[in-house]
């Protein structure tokens, strides 16, 4: 069980069914966080603005002008 930083609500996030990397997202407040590591489940907030770099990439790439 991990709490939400911001509401503190049960996020029933199980650290078997998410990798590192994963954004999950609180219910109540809608807050985003990363999944930092899953032994011991660690979150860190996504800030306002935040891009994956997967996505930043793809985007970069289909900018072709």
């Amino acid at each position: 069980m991990v709490l939400c930083p911001e509401c503190e609500t049960d996020l029933d996030v199980d650290d078997e069914e998410v990798d590192e990397g994963e954004v999950v997202s609180c219910p109540e407040c809608g807050m985003e966080f990363e999944v930092v590591t899953t032994n011991p489940l660690e979150l860190k907030a996504i800030e306002e603005g935040y891009v994956d770099e997967d996505e930043e990439q793809e985007s970069e790439d289909g900018e072709d002008a």
